[in-house]
C-alpha cells in the first residue's frame, strides 16, 4: 500500500506543477529552523532543517543540503543536527545552489558533569520503544510481573517498578550492561515484546549511563514540561515532498530541548502524509493532513496543505459570491487548496434544504409555489428569517438537545420525561442564550418533576459520570481515559480528570439508586456541605478543579457547581463555544468543522481552523444566541452552493467547495412520509397528528424509526444516531407497511389527487412539488403522462400511488441535497 502512494503521489508530481507555479509565483526563500540554538549540556544536539518559504508560508524543506560550521571547534552538522563540541558560539549556514540561510548556535556546559533525568528523558525512551504502551507493560496489569504507568504518567510509580521490584533484578548498579532492562529490549534474553532498541544505540546508553549513575530517581525539583513546538508547524507542500520535523521541549525553568528523536509520530490523515518513527514525513497526496508527535503526555501538531491538482481555481474563487466572514474564510481555504466553489443552488433545492435543515419539515406545495413564483431578491433571506420563527422550529431544535441530554422514557418515570423536556422546549421557545441554558442545567437542584433541569442529574448520579458527561456534551471533550490514565490523545491527567469529578461529589439525590419504576419515580437533587471523591491512584481526593481552571478549596462550603458553570460557560473557555458551534455547524452542512463532532480534541484538527475561531468569536459577540449564528450560516453563499460537484472539486468532503448531501434523519423521513400523504402516523400514548419530530421521549415504539437510526439516548454521542443504510431500510421502503398504508389510507393525499379531475400533468407536478419541492423536467411529465395514457381510468388510483411511491423511495427524496 505504501508503495503505492508513493508510486500515485509521483505521478501526480506532474500535474502539480501549473499549480505550483501559480501559487509561488516568485522565488522562495530559505531558512534554518529552528533559527536559534541553544545546547547546554555535553548530550545535547539539535536537529536542524533548511526551509523553503514563500513569506511567512513555509513550502518544502529543502533538498541537496551542503551545512557548514563558521567554527567546528565549537559546534559541527552532522547528518543534519548540530552537535556541540566547547562553550562559545558560531553560526551553521545552509547553502543550496545560490542560496544560503544561517542560524546562530550558543554552546554552554561543555565542561560540566551531566546526569539522565528520568522524568523528562529516560521514561520518554521507553515511551519511545512503546515499553509502557497499553499493549506491553503499560497494561493495567503490567507483562510478565513488570507492570508500568500507560505512556510513563506516573514517574515515581516507574522508578519504583524499575529500581526497587523483582528484588531490583531490573539494573546493575555495577554492570549496567547485565541489567534486564536492558537485556531483554535489545533481544539479549528472550523478550516477547521484541527488540525495542539496538544495543549502543544513543537511547541504549542514555539508560546505561543513567544506570552507572545510580539511577537518579525523579524529584520534585524536576524541570516540568510547559509546551512543545513543532517545527515547521505548518507547509505547503507537493506529492512526493518530503518534509523533516524538528520537536522542541520547553521546560518550565526555562530551558529547552531538542526531543525529535524521543517524540512520537502520527499521521492525522494517512490520505494526505505519512510519517515515519524519525518524524519524516512522505506527503501522498491532497488535502489538508496533519502530523501529531508526542512527548511526556503533551500533543502538537504539524499541519500540510496539498493543494489540488488542475486548472487554477482562483478566477472562480475570485468571482464567488461573498456574503460574510464565513465565505471569506472558506473561500481562502478553496484557494489554498486549489478547489474551486460550485456554483449557487437553484431556489428549488434552496428552499428544500432550508427547511429540512432548520425546521426538519418539507414545505407545503402552496409555499414552494409562492416561492419559486416570488421575484424579489432578498425573498432567500426573508424566508430564512421566518423559519427561525417558525413553531416547527421549536419542535426540531427541542428534539435536537433532547438527543444530547438523553430524555428517554427507558430510564426516566413520565412524569420526568415530560418535566425534562418540557424544561428544554421552554429554553427553545423562550430564544435561550446557550451559555444560560447550559448553566441553568449544570447547576439544576430540587425536585425532577418541578424543575426539569434536574433530571439531568437523576441520569447521572456519579460524579465520574457527571464530569464525563457535561465534558462530552457542553465541550465536545471525551475525558474518560483519563479516568484511569493520563488521556494519550490529548493533554488531560488523571489529576485533571479527579479534578473536574471532586466538583460533583456533593451532588446528593433523594430517591437515587434502585430501579426507577419503584415507587413514582420523583427524585430531589441538592448539594451537600462535605464530601469529598478519593483517587484511585494516590488514595486522596484532588482539589476540585475545573479541567484547566482555577481550583476551589476543600474548606468552601458554596455549591461547587456554581464554580464550575462560571469557568465552564465564559467566553475565555476555550471549548464551550468551540464545542456548540461545531454541533450547529454540522447541523446545516452534514459535515463538521471538527469530525466527529463529539470529538473536539487538539489532534483531531478542524478543516478551517480560522472559520471555526471566526464562529466562536461570532456567536460570543452575539452573546451566545444560536440563531443569530444559524442565520448567519444559512446566509452564506458556502451554505447556498449546489451539492453538484465539480470537476475541480468533486474529491472534497471537508472544506464546503459544495453541499454535502446526505440521508434524511429518520424522524424528518417519517414526518415527510406524513405530511406528503396527507395520513398521519399514530404514536401510542400520544394524540393523534403528533409528529416523530413532537415526542419527548426517544423510548416510544416505533419500528420505521428503530430501523432508520433513531438513537436510543444512552450516552451522550451523535454516534447513536445512525445514517447507514441496510437491507432492512430497504425493505421497509419498498415493501414495509408504514409507507403503504399512507399511501392507501382513506384521505391520502395521491386519493384526493386520484379522484379530482385534474390532468395527468397537473398531478405530476402536484407530486413533484409535494415530495421533491420542485416541477418535474419536461421529460419527466412526458414520460410519466404516457404511462397514464396507457392505464383505464379505474386503474388510475394505483397509477397514482405508484407515483409518489416512486418519488418517496427515491434518493433525491431520501437525501437533503
Amino acid at each position: 500500500m505504501r508503495a503505492y502512494r508513493l508510486f500515485l503521489s509521483l505521478a501526480l508530481a506532474a500535474a502539480y506543477a501549473a499549480v505550483a507555479g501559480d501559487l509561488c509565483a516568485s522565488e522562495p526563500s530559505l531558512r534554518v529552523l529552528p533559527g536559534e540554538i541553544v545546547l547546554d549540556t555535553v548530550k545535547s544536539s539539535q536537529r536542524v532543517v533548511a526551509q523553503r518559504f514563500d513569506g511567512d508560508q513555509a513550502l518544502a524543506e529543502a533538498q541537496g543540503v551542503v551545512w557548514k560550521s563558521s567554527d567546528e571547534l565549537i559546534a559541527t552538522v552532522e547528518n543534519g543536527i548540530v552537535i556541540p563540541h566547547a562553550d562559545g558560539q558560531a553560526t551553521i549556514t545552509a547553502a543550496v545552489g545560490e542560496q544560503s540561510a544561517s542560524a546562530v548556535v550558543q554552546v554552554s556546559g561543555q565542561d560540566q558533569e551531566f546526569h539522565w533525568n528520568f522524568r523528562n528523558q529516560i521514561l520518554s525512551i521507553f515511551s519511545k520503544a512503546n515499553c509502557n504502551g497499553g499493549a506491553c507493560h503499560g497494561a493495567l496489569a503490567g507483562k510478565k510481573g513488570f507492570k508500568l504507568s500507560l505512556f510513563g504518567y506516573d514517574p515515581p510509580a516507574d522508578y519504583d517498578a524499575i529500581t526497587r521490584h523483582a528484588r531490583g533484578r531490573r539494573v546493575a548498579f555495577s554492570d549496567p550492561g547485565r541489567s534486564l532492562l536492558l537485556l531483554k529490549p535489545t533481544g539479549v534474553l528472550p523478550h516477547k515484546g521484541g527488540v525495542r532498541f539496538d544495543a549502543g544505540s544513543p537511547d541504549y546508553m542514555a539508560v546505561a549511563e543513567w544506570i552507572a549513575d545510580g539511577a537518579p530517581p525523579p524529584q520534585d525539583s524536576d524541570a516540568r514540561l510547559a509546551r512543545l513546538e513543532i517545527l515547521p508547524s505548518a507547509s505547503r507542500q507537493t506529492p512526493g515532498n518530503q518534509q523533516q520535523l524538528v520537536v522542541i521541549a520547553h521546560y518550565d525553568d526555562g530551558r529547552r530541548e531538542d526531543v525529535t528523536r524521543w517524540a512520537k509520530f502520527d499521521s492525522v490523515n494517512t490520505s494526505v502524509a505519512e510519517v515515519d518513527a524519525a518524524g519524516q514525513i512522505s506527503i501522498v497526496g491532497p488535502g489538508e493532513g496533519a502530523v501529531k508527535a508526542w512527548f511526556l503526555n503533551a500533543n502538537v501538531l504539524a499541519f500540510v496543505s496539498v493543494p489540488y491538482p488542475g486548472e487554477s481555481s482562483a478566477a472562480a474563487i475570485a468571482a464567488a459570491d461573498k456574503r460574510n466572514f464565513i465565505d471569506e474564510l472558506i473561500l481562502a481555504k478553496l484557494a489554498s487548496l486549489n478547489l474551486p466553489p460550485s456554483p449557487p443552488v437553484d431556489d428549488a433545492q434552496f428552499l428544500r434544504r432550508a427547511y429540512l435543515d432548520a425546521i426538519g419539515v418539507l414545505p407545503t406545495v402552496e409555499e414552494t409555489r409562492a416561492f419559486l413564483a416570488d421575484q424579489d431578491p432578498e425573498k432567500r433571506d426573508k424566508l430564512i428569517d421566518a423559519l427561525l420563527e417558525r413553531p416547527e422550529f421549536v419542535d426540531y431544535w427541542s428534539y435536537r438537545w433532547s438527543d444530547l441530554l438523553l430524555v428517554n422514557g427507558e430510564r426516566l418515570r413520565p412524569e420526568a420525561v415530560k418535566s425534562y423536556y418540557g424544561w428544554i422546549r421552554g429554553q427553545v421557545e423562550k430564544n435561550r442564550p446557550w451559555d444560560e441554558m447550559v448553566r441553568e442545567l449544570v447547576t439544576a437542584s430540587g425536585g425532577t418533576y418541578e424543575n426539569g433541569a434536574a433530571n439531568f442529574y437523576a441520569l447521572h448520579q456519579d460524579p465520574t459520570v457527571m464530569a464525563e458527561t457535561v465534558a462530552q456534551a457542553f465541550l465536545g471533550l471525551s475525558i474518560n481515559c483519563a479516568k484511569c490514565h493520563n488521556h494519550p490523545l490529548e493533554k488531560w491527567t488523571n489529576d485533571q480528570y479527579y479534578g473536574m469529578a471532586n466538583l460533583f461529589s456533593r451532588v446528593r439525590g433523594k430517591g437515587w439508586g434502585g430501579d426507577f419504576r419503584n415507587g413514582d419515580g420523583k427524585r430531589t437533587v441538592f448539594t451537600d456541605t462535605s464530601g469529598e471523591l478519593v483517587q484511585p491512584r494516590t488514595g486522596k481526593p484532588q482539589l476540585p478543579r475545573p479541567l484547566d481552571g482555577e481550583s476551589v478549596p476543600f474548606d468552601a462550603t458554596e455549591d461547587r457547581r456554581e464554580h464550575l458553570a462560571d469557568w465552564l460557560v465564559s467566553p475565555e473557555n476555550p471549548y464551550f463555544a468551540r464545542a456548540i458551534v461545531n454541533r450547529v455547524w454540522a447541523n446545516f452542512f452534514g459535515v463538521g468543522l471538527v469530525e466527529k463532532v463529539d470529538d473536539v480534541r487538539l489532534t483531531n484538527p478542524a478543516s478551517n481552523e480560522e472559520l471555526l475561531s471566526a464562529a466562536q468569536a461570532y456567536l460570543i459577540e452575539h452573546d451566545f444566541q444560536l440563531k443569530e449564528l444559524m442565520r448567519a450560516i444559512m446566509r452564506s453563499a458556502a451554505y447556498q452552493r449546489s451539492s453538484e460537484p465539480l470537476p475541480g472539486n468533486a474529491n472534497d468532503l471537508r472544506f464546503y467547495s459544495h453541499y454535502y448531501p446526505r440521508r434524511l434523519s429518520a424522524e424528518v423521513i417519517l414526518d415527510a412520509y406524513t405530511s406528503v400523504s396527507k395520513s398521519p402516523t399514530s404514536f401510542k400514548g400520544y394524540d393523534a397528528g403528533t409528529r416523530a419530530m413532537q415526542l419527548p421521549d426517544a423510548a416510544v415504539e416505533s419500528d420505521f424509526l428503530a430501523t432508520f437510526g433513531r438513537p436510543e439516548r444512552l450516552i451522550t454521542c451523535e454516534c447513536e444516531r445512525s445514517d447507514e443504510p441496510s437491507m432492512t431500510q430497504a425493505l421497509h421502503l419498498y415493501n414495509g407497511e408504514t409507507l403503504l398504508k399512507k399511501l392507501g389510507a382513506e384521505g391520502s393525499r395521491s386519493h384526493e389527487l386520484a379522484k379530482s379531475e385534474r390532468s395527468p400533468q397537473q398531478i405530476i407536478e402536484e407530486a413533484y412539488l409535494a415530495t421533491l419541492c420542485r416541477l418535474p423536467t419536461a421529460a419527466e411529465t412526458e414520460a410519466i403522462a404516457a404511462e397514464f395514457e396507457q392505464f383505464k381510468s379505474e386503474d388510475r388510483q394505483e397509477l397514482v400511488d405508484d407515483l409518489f411511491w416512486s418519488l418517496l423511495t427515491s434518493k433525491e427524496f431520501l437525501f437533503n441535497h
